[in-house]
């Protein structure tokens, strides 16, 4: 059964068309994927979903309401978390502060309201999860100080907060290195193990084929073929359109599918 579905998502801004028609459909429990090329509209589809983006036309719903065009922080209570390709914390706040403001937006505002009036079951909760994503010995460390790869830990906890029922996942790998990578792999896999629905998009090809049950290829706004790791490594549209036809990079592909 899917959870959330996009159907027929366009959307352009000025003369340029990023969407055209596009659909996709995220299964309850699964871990989908989202490759294409730069430029193909991966993450003007995941703006589309999550609110940020008003489209054109189509539709877009989540556990069958409809919530196309829904302001984000209505998406996001509905049960629909998202990080983002570049992180967004507040680095002057430490990052138990981060994951206590939530979806809140006002730094300077909210530090003065955090000392009185989160609770210890919020605070508890707050450590629980970063020690889930493994970096809560830094929670009174500044969230500047982390690196990348401890940043993008810190955003799947600060989303984590709300207990969404999907995360979409905008290249959790992209900038980590492997140590890194691995453990984001691990906590997406126990996450899905408790019914934590996800939708990646991602560059790392082996990343993405290793972890994700279904993948969908974007190729100029437009979804190409949806299929397993295996289906997309032999459908010859995703060499062209994707890969240009380049052995270098069709070697890639076919070396991240096996090892999947």
């Amino acid at each position: 059964m899917a959870l959330l579905t996009a159907t027929g998502i366009s959307k352009s801004f000025g003369g340029l068309q990023a969407l055209r028609t596009c659909s996709l459909a995220v299964e309850k429990g699964s871990i989908a994927g989202l490759i294409g090329p730069n430029g193909s509209g991966k993450t003007t589809l995941f703006n589309v979903m999550t609110g940020y983006v008003r489209p054109d036309a189509g539709t877009v719903t989540f556990d069958g309401t409809d919530i196309t065009g829904a302001r984000p922080d209505r998406v996001f209570a509905l049960g629909v978390g998202r990080t983002f390709q570049l992180t967004r914390i507040f680095a002057r706040m430490t990052v138990l502060e981060n994951m206590l403001i939530a979806t809140q937006h006002d730094e300077s505002w909210w530090r003065g309201l955090l000392r009185s009036k989160s609770s210890a079951s919020e605070v508890d909760t707050a450590m629980e999860l970063l020690g889930f994503v493994g970096i809560g010995g830094l929670a009174h460390l500044q969230a500047g100080a982390l690196s990348y790869g401890q940043r993008k830990l810190l955003e799947l906890a600060y989303v984590l907060v709300a207990n969404p029922d999907v995360i979409l996942l905008d290249e959790p790998a992209g900038g980590v290195n492997l140590t890194l990578i691995n453990t984001i792999a691990e906590k997406i896999r126990a996450l899905n193990a408790t019914g934590t629905t996800f939708l990646i998009v991602e560059h790392n090809m082996e990343f993405v084929m290793s972890l994700c049950d279904r993948v969908t290829v974007m190729h100029q706004g437009c979804d190409l073929v949806t299929g397993t790791p295996a289906e997309i490594r032999a459908d010859p549209r995703v060499l062209d359109a994707y890969l240009g036809g380049g052995d270098e990079d069709e070697d890639e592909l076919h070396e991240a599918v096996a090892g999947a």
